[in-house]
Formats: structure tokens, sequence, C-alpha cells
């Protein structure tokens, strides 16, 4: 006829193989204990009492253990699974991100429901600020921190700890499902602009084109190196006649020097003018300069190499052929008597 509750915590509920409770949760730095448990904040995991585990055991479900939190104030609710079941008894403790998903204060009451979830597929993720963009592998990063969460649920803002910094990311899709189990599965992953992030702008830059001719007569074209403008020294002590030009040489001042040396001169100044000629008869051709050249201007050569002339002889007659002569006899030939 009547009911006592001889517990301080709340008893659990069994509906057909299904556990279900209410917990007071903490932050887990407000577990007790001598050891640091940071590494509860960088997963997706609580720390529940033995009695849950008591409990569970008696049941049919199916592992691994996920859970369903929901805070029936704020109609919130997310999906995690259990780490250890060492808190005390009618409290559990969750990691801080988890806490504001549900809009949850220090010692408020949370619903725990053991619930089965399909194996994700696809998940897509938002990073909530735009230094997220700064790490050079983000998937590599994304998977490594994803490793301690066994499920994600749409709409929540998860946690990633790297470099000793905190990366909030929110979970925009997921797929089969709006909440799926990533334990030991092959899910592709996919990234959403950062909020607040802005794409440069590009400035279409236009280029004027006009059809003036650029000034070069900043340029000075008589300071540098000149060609065969220096001075050479005699054996015998004597000097040579000629004196380098001050002024860039010209082609009909080659011309000129090169008929004269040919008459009078040594004998490599007679080949020197003898090889001018050939190239200016295009019989040979070699690296000349083009003395013509204006600054700002290209010439472009099609035919790299000249055509030669064929000469044509006067007389054909004195053209060599072969087999034409006539042959000698020392004796001659005479009528018989």
């Amino acid at each position: 006829m009547f009911s006592f509750n001889m517990f301080d915590h709340p008893i659990p509920r069994v509906f057909q193989n299904r556990f279900s409770t209410q917990y007071r949760c903490f932050s887990v730095s407000m577990l007790a204990g001598p050891n640091d448990r940071s590494d509860v904040e960088k997963g997706g995991k609580i720390i529940m009492p033995p009695s849950a585990l008591d409990q569970l055991s008696r049941l049919n479900i199916t592992y691994p253990m996920l859970f369903k939190l929901s805070n029936k104030n704020s109609d919130r609710m997310t999906h995690c699974g259990v780490l250890e079941f060492v808190a005390d008894e009618g409290i559990c403790y969750l990691p801080h991100w988890m806490m504001q998903n549900l809009l949850l204060e220090e010692g408020g009451l949370v619903q725990v429901e053991s619930v089965n979830l399909q194996v994700a597929t696809y998940s897509k993720f938002q990073p909530q600020s735009p230094d997220f963009l700064d790490i050079t592998n983000p998937k590599a990063v994304l998977e490594n921190a994803l490793r301690n969460f066994a499920c994600l649920t749409t709409g929540d803002v998860i946690a990633i700890n790297y470099n000793e910094k905190i990366y909030e990311l929110r979970v925009m899709e997921t797929k089969p499902d709006k909440a799926v189990s990533i334990i030991e599965c092959d899910m592709n992953v996919d990234f959403d602009a950062p909020l607040g992030y802005k794409e440069p702008e590009r400035t279409a830059q236009h280029e004027e084109t006009t059809d003036v001719e650029a000034d070069h007569s900043g340029y000075v074209s008589d300071i540098g190196f000149r060609a065969f403008s220096g001075s050479g020294n005699r054996l015998d002590g004597k000097k040579k006649g000629v004196e380098p030009s001050p002024s860039p040489i010209k082609p009909g001042d080659i011309r000129r020097q090169v008929s004269f040396n040919c008459q009078q001169g040594s004998v490599f100044e007679q080949s020197y003018g003898f090889l001018f000629l050939l190239l200016e008869y295009k019989l040979i051709s070699l690296g000349i300069p083009n003395y013509d050249f204006k600054i700002g201007r290209i010439t472009f050569i099609r035919n790299s190499r000249p055509l030669v002339k064929k000469v044509e002889e006067d007389e054909s007659g004195s053209r060599f052929i072969a087999f034409s002569g006539e042959g000698q006899s020392l004796r001659k030939k005479g009528r018989k008597p």
C-alpha cells in the first residue's frame, strides 16, 4: 500500500531491455580524485556510476554501449558513449562542451537512455572560427580527434584539442541518420566554410594598351662593352698606326678597313679580309652583330640559312669535261706503199 524511497540516488527504470534513468550531471573538473581526467574533455564519452553497469549487464543490450542524453527543461538532446563506471551513485560526469549543448548547469538533471545507432557513412562539419584554416591537414587532425568519440549528432558543437588550442566544430550533416555511430566505420568527411570567413576580393586589373612607343632616352648605349675597341702590343716594340675608335664601329668602316688590309698587311689581316668578303657575298654565315639595333625593337630572322647564289660561267667551253682529251702516239700512222 505504501512505497518508500530507501536510496539517495534515482532507481533505474527498465522497459523492454531498455536502460533509462536520471542523473545529476557535473563537469569533469568536479570529479574527485588525485588523477587528472582532462582526457574526458577531449572526447564524447561520459563517466557513469557502478550501479549503471550492474543494470546494463542484466539487460540484453548491444555493444558498444551508446546512450541518449536529453534535457527535459530545454528540450535539447545529444548522444554519447561511456568511458568508465567510477562516478558516485546518482551522478554522472560530462565533458564541458556536451553540457553547453544540453544547456545544463552544474548539478542539473539529465535523462540517460540506451540506444542503438546506425554506422556513419558521411558527415559534414563547419568550423566555428577561421583559425581552423591555419591547420595544415585538417582531415587528419579531425580523424585523430574523433577516435575519442563514440557517436555524432546533427546540430551538436563538438570541441577538439590540437596544439594546446581548442577548436569548435558544428556537425552540419550526418548520414544515414541524424545520430550515427562512428566506432569502426569508414566515413567520408567534408568541411563547410568556417563561421565568419570572408573570401578575399578579386580585383580585375585592366591593362591599358597604348600605341605610343616607350621612351628609352634614359638608356645610355655608348657606355659599356664595345667589341674590337681595344689595342694590341707588338713584340718588336713598334706601335701600330691604327688607334681604337672612340665611337661605335660602323659596317662601312669595317669594309673599307678590310679592303685596305687585304692589299697592305700581314697574312692574318689578308685572311680576315677574305673571310669578310665571303660573309658579304653570303657564301658562308657567321654570327655578326646587328649594328642597326634600336632599344625596344625586336627583329625576327625567319631564314637563318641564306641561300647560296649560283655563279654562272660565261664560257661553257672552259668547264672541265672528263675523258675529253686526245691521246698521242709515238708511231706515226701512214699509208702502206
